[in-house]
């Protein structure tokens, strides 16, 4: 196997695209990461957090229910000592009538100062009017996102007057642990975010470098070097686009074999007839000028000679049209019997001279059908060479024409060896050929691929059986195929 020349999977546009594939899929995943951290998992700390003070709470101010504050004042102190913040107790008419932190009364003017700055402000407030009216309520106070105080109010009695309770627990642990889990998330986001570009790189080259080795090894299948072959063993898809380009390998190493059989055949197929008629021609010139008989006969063998390398031009020419793409079929009504018969007729000559009879059966004489007739007789012409090709010397080929159903078979049928069965799917293949008995290669080796374009073209079914030591080629024309096509 030749070395290929292989570029760096690293400098190809697909191995960047595959990298920004994976990493776009990393970059959503820690999308959601925080999209469920910040929307779902604080949510819930923030939840569980008021409803464990309000769970603590909740026996205080069951009591502040049927209580009087003003005759049981260990009951501030104690609900003050449940709350890390501050509470105030505020009368009716809005004037604040004591402030406790941590269980103890605060008296000192600072203290008492904010207090009263958040009374001018708490008067206007919805939460105020709904605690006069018998209702309890709690909210957050945050600073942007963050949570920092919980804020808690309760209505009360005090000294046969109504009033209320607001306590105002710091989060300051919550804080301090959503901060945590915050860089964590960070870390873990950026930690994630290299590990994956550095995986993502190292699988994304993985994955193209046996894409790099197939195209590689296709480019050097274009520039002639047949033998490459990309050597991969893998079980997956691109372990199959392996197998298949080793087998377009061994199919175009087989074709290139072929093809130069091919042309040393044709080389040879002319170089006889052209030698003999350039002897014989000189022979005519210098020697039987003058007898008539023997002018003739070389004449005669002259023409011949020369019919044969006009055949071998035409199957070419023919070939050369079929690979350009350009049939044209000019189809009008013929005797299929007088076709057959006229090629038969022609290959008796040709068969005669290695002691083949060519023997025609048909049941009728006249099998009207809708061809191009010259296109047919090509068909028929080189079934027959082929199966003069392999019939041994002093052997029997038969025409048969019969009918099947609605349509019209015909077969030329030889002795031999039976093609293998393998080779029987690519004989009608270009430049394939099957071994020649009998030691005669004649022909361009291109006539069953012809054959299979032509009935093709025709939208005829044709086909080879073996059985024992027959070989059949056959072909059908069906009415109806016809019909179709017209």
């Amino acid at each position: 196997m030749n070395k290929l020349r292989r570029k760096s999977p690293l400098h190809s546009m697909i191995v960047v695209r595959l990298w920004l594939i994976m990493m776009l899929l990393v970059t959503l995943s820690i999308v959601f990461m925080w999209i469920v951290q910040i929307f779902l998992f604080e949510r819930n700390y923030v939840d569980s957090t008021v409803a464990e003070v309000q769970s603590r709470l909740q026996p205080v101010i069951e009591k502040l229910k049927t209580k009087d504050l003003a005759y049981h004042n260990q009951l501030l102190a104690s609900l003050s000592k449940s709350t890390n913040g501050k509470m105030m107790l505020i009368g009716v008419d809005g004037k604040l009538l004591a402030l406790y932190s941590l269980g103890y009364r605060l008296q000192d003017e600072s203290s008492l100062e904010s207090a009263c700055v958040f009374l001018s402000e708490f008067e206007n407030s919805e939460e105020y009017r709904q605690v006069l009216q018998g209702e309890s309520y709690h909210k957050i106070i945050r600073c942007g996102s963050e949570p920092l105080i919980l804020e808690i109010g309760v209505p009360v009695v005090y000294g046969n007057r109504q009033a209320l309770i607001v306590l105002y627990h710091s989060m300051d642990e919550l804080h301090t642990v959503l901060r945590i889990n915050r860089s964590q998330l960070v870390t873990l986001s950026i930690t994630l975010s290299l590990a994956a570009a550095m995986l993502a790189a190292l699988l994304s080259r993985y994955f193209v470098k046996p894409i790099h080795i197939i195209k590689c090894t296709v480019d050097e299948l274009a520039k002639g070097e047949l033998t490459a072959t990309p050597g991969l063993s893998l079980n997956d898809e691109l372990g199959q686009l392996s197998d298949s380009v080793d087998e377009l390998s061994q199919a175009l190493q087989r074709v290139d074999v072929l093809r130069k059989e091919v042309i040393a055949n044709v080389s040879h197929e002319l170089r006889s007839p052209l030698a003999l008629i350039r002897g014989y021609a000189e022979m005519v010139r210098d020697i039987s000028w003058k007898n008539d008989e023997k002018r003739n006969e070389d004449l005669n063998l002259i023409i011949q000679e020369a019919g044969r390398m006009s055949e071998m031009v035409s199957d070419i020419m023919d070939y050369s049209q079929l690979q350009a793409g350009y049939i044209q079929l000019k189809k009008d009504w013929y005797n299929l019997y007088e076709i057959v018969e006229s090629e038969v007729v022609h290959c008796k000559q040709n068969a005669a001279q290695y002691g083949i009879t060519v023997r025609l059966e048909s049941a009728r004489k006249d099998i009207p059908v809708n061809v191009d007739a010259m296109k047919i007789c090509q068909v028929m012409r080189n079934l027959l060479n082929n199966a003069v090709n392999h019939t041994a010397d002093g052997e029997r080929i038969s025409v048969v024409i019969e009918k099947l159903g609605n349509g019209i078979r015909v077969s030329v049928v030889n002795q031999g060896e039976p093609i293998p069965e393998e080779e029987r799917a690519i004989i009608w293949e270009r430049y394939q050929c099957s071994q020649h008995h009998g030691g005669r290669k004649k022909g361009t080796g291109i006539g069953l691929s012809i054959v299979s374009t032509f009935l093709k073209a025709h939208d005829m079914c044709y086909g080879v059986d073996c059985k024992e030591t027959l070989t059949t080629f056959w072909f059908e024309y069906s009415s109806q195929s016809n019909m179709s096509q017209s």
